[in-house]
């Protein structure tokens, strides 16, 4: 059985002290593909350390997280082009909209975002979006980009059926991670309306633990009780999510 982590940021200061042993909870539990998404160049260091240390298992993206859109984020767009031009990536990520932290750099969001995913058209390449409390605007960037290069994975999925109707309209993958196991996150109710064939899993570690590890610290090992939740919702063996959710993420990312 093979478990494909699409998020998780295993280079996190969180992870300082057990790196390797986290990783290899992972690996042992059949976590075997590990999608590292980029924050901003302060991260970029760390994340080619990490892929240098386990090149099998670890695929890299590289973008500007929304939270990291500031007064310098032209600078910091230059430094993502500049990335792709050294070398190749498997996602043009995270990247889209976050209202929850600070709503007055919404313009300059939206403007890092649309830039960023002309830039995965003209790569032809997948992108990752990160959305809170911006589904409105999200949809509003991808609306004007629709066209059939514009592919990827809606991340940490955490809205409405209709929600999910537009966004796999966009070409979208769902991001389904921890909320699901949640008995207040909503997703549950109504995620096997949606074909397995629209979904991949992720942990987006070290936030948003699954239950029972709610609270904790995240890790990727935990991508078994997202599976296991999964399973119980589509009514299949964790096995065939593993297979279904792998191979799904294998026609995003092309590895």
């Amino acid at each position: 059985m093979i478990l494909t982590d699409t998020h998780t940021h295993l280079y996190s200061e969180q992870f300082n002290e057990d790196q390797s042993e986290m990783i290899q909870r992972a690996i042992d539990i059949g976590v075997k593909r590990f999608f590292i998404p980029a924050i901003d160049s302060s991260y970029a260091r760390a994340m080619f350390q990490l892929e240098k240390k386990y090149p099998e298992t670890v695929f890299l993206m590289m973008g500007l997280h929304p939270t990291s859109v500031k007064e310098n984020y032209e600078d910091e767009l230059n430094f993502v082009e500049q990335q792709f031009e050294n070398r190749n990536f498997y996602a043009v990520g995270e990247i889209g909209i976050d209202l929850y932290w600070d709503t007055s750099t919404l313009e300059i969001q939206k403007t890092a975002f649309k830039k960023q995913i002309q830039l995965a058209k003209k790569l032809k390449l997948p992108i990752v979006i990160h959305c809170r409390e911006a589904f409105e605007e999200i949809f509003e960037v991808l609306e004007t980009e629709k066209d059939d290069a514009l592919f990827g994975i809606f991340h940490c999925f955490t809205g409405t059926y209709e929600q999910a109707q537009i966004a796999l309209s966009f070409n979208m993958k769902l991001g389904i991670g921890g909320v699901v196991t949640f008995k207040n996150g909503k997703i549950d109710r109504f995620l096997n309306q949606i074909p397995l064939e629209e979904i991949v899993l992720e942990t987006d570690a070290p936030y948003l633990a699954p239950t029972p590890f709610r609270g904790k610290r995240n890790e990727s090992s935990y991508l078994y009780e997202i599976a296991k939740k999964v399973a119980e919702i589509y009514n299949v063996s964790v096995e065939e999510v593993a297979r279904k959710t792998t191979q799904n993420s294998k026609k995003i990312f092309g590895v």
